[in-house]
């Protein structure tokens, strides 16, 4: 993918870099693949503003992202490449060889009218799914799972990936895209190469309104706050006493809030940086 700069014709295009789009093969979703997207504007159920900063925003619809990739053995071939309000990687729309279509999350690389395919002995090429024990050290992944059979979750977002490292038993060694070097079982199933969208975190909105159609509200910072509102919040003038903590009271800056007693712990070799 590109991103491209804009000519400052208006004030908000003089700092954009946006997404060329060069990828991009349609602007209309499959309509059996599109679910209904209720925004929550960062309510709970009782109405009271649990997440902050958030409200607005354009409609969107969800689209139905195939992470299990469980049709095995079967081929699909790549229709097209679309956007994604939803997340920061592009999705792709396969056709299985029986008729059915599905998303899936788009590799770096994929082009229309490319074959994939899902299963334990298929080859290590860009966008099939294997278990962890069949593919090659070194290769990098996307949409890993953690538990056999539920689905991906790993390296989803744009531009990730892991690679794998090592085999030990039935264990997989991979260094994950935080940087931390876990153990996952080796029945798990990962997607061969990296996501797409790479550039995605080279782009600048150019103005803050472009935020208020993703739905981010502005954010205030804590010391300007009440007392009422926020730990941080009071005192005359430029308050600069206390020790930097969240809304509920738990110390910011360094501070770890991961269980000691977690059952994972002993899964992780080296932890992220």
């Amino acid at each position: 993918m590109a991103v491209k700069k804009y000519n400052p014709v208006t004030p908000g295009t003089r700092f954009r870099v946006g997404n060329s789009f060069a990828e991009i093969t349609t602007s209309k979703p499959e309509k059996s693949l599109l679910a209904p997207l209720k925004s929550s504007g960062g309510r709970n159920h009782s109405g009271k503003m649990t997440v902050p900063n958030r409200g607005g925003g354009h409609k969107r619809r969800y689209r139905i992202i195939d992470f299990k990739r469980d049709k095995f053995n079967i081929s699909a071939t790549v229709k097209t490449v679309e956007y994604d309000p939803n997340r920061s990687a592009f999705i792709a729309l396969v056709q299985y060889e029986d008729g059915e279509k599905r998303y899936i999350i788009a590799p770096e690389g994929i082009s229309v009218d490319q074959a994939i395919v899902s299963g334990s002995k298929v080859s290590p090429d860009v966008g099939n799914t294997l278990k962890l024990k069949n593919i090659p050290l070194g290769t990098v992944l996307h949409n890993i799972e953690m538990h056999p059979g539920k689905g991906g979750i790993i390296a989803r977002s744009a531009g990730s990936y892991a690679q794998i490292t090592a085999k030990e038993g039935k264990y997989a060694i991979l260094k994950m895209p935080s940087g931390e070097t876990r153990r996952i079982l080796s029945e798990c199933f990962a997607t061969i190469g990296s996501v797409s969208n790479s550039e995605h975190s080279l782009q600048s909105s150019g103005k803050a309104g472009r935020s208020r159609w993703l739905g981010k509200r502005p954010r205030t910072r804590a010391v300007v706050k009440n007392p009422v509102d926020h730990p941080m919040g009071g005192g005359e003038g430029r308050a600069s006493g206390g020790h930097p903590r969240s809304k509920k009271g738990l110390p910011a800056k360094g501070f770890k809030t991961r269980n000691k007693n977690k059952a994972s712990n002993k899964l992780i070799i080296s932890k992220r940086k």
